[in-house]
């Protein structure tokens, strides 16, 4: 596995992000939401690059929200290429660990139930479900609601 560094997502980040975002999401963000959230005060947007001979490639991302001692993850996805060698653990080991350094009391996420590897991601990481929302994606997928509490 090379070098992996993350660091807080900027504007000349967004084609690498855009790319992966459209290979991997049903409901794929717009660059207009993207430069939003990198903009909000509120927002916190991160990529994981790899360490790629003099440059670094946009591997993943995740984009997550905090308001008064809770956050909501907003976005996470690793591009096609680099799935399954353990980067989203990474990028949600960061989120998590971020979120106790900031005080956060309660984290959640909505995720499409047909998803399998992000629900049992987010499982390992002790989210468990607490409702769904009916066709949330596209009109016709579910959300399965997910929360964490810290102790």
């Amino acid at each position: 596995m090379e070098e992996t560094l993350v660091q807080e997502m900027d504007m000349e980040d967004l084609e690498e992000v855009l790319f992966i975002e459209r290979s991997s999401s049903l409901t794929p963000w717009s660059q207009k939401m993207f430069v939003e959230e990198i903009l909000s005060p509120t927002s916190h947007c991160f990529t994981l690059k790899l360490k790629e001979g003099a440059g670094d490639r946009v591997a993943g991302y995740i984009c997550f929200r905090d308001i008064v001692g809770e956050s909501e993850l907003l976005n996470l996805s690793i591009h096609p290429h680099y799935r399954r060698m353990g980067l989203g653990k990474q990028l949600m080991a960061f989120y998590l660990d971020f979120s106790v350094r900031m005080g956060i009391r309660a984290c959640y996420l909505e995720v499409s139930v047909s998803n399998e590897p992000a629900i049992r991601l987010y499982n390992h990481f002790s989210y468990h479900a607490v409702g769904r929302r009916k066709r949330f994606y596209q009109g016709r997928v579910d959300a399965l609601l997910m929360m964490r509490v810290f102790s």
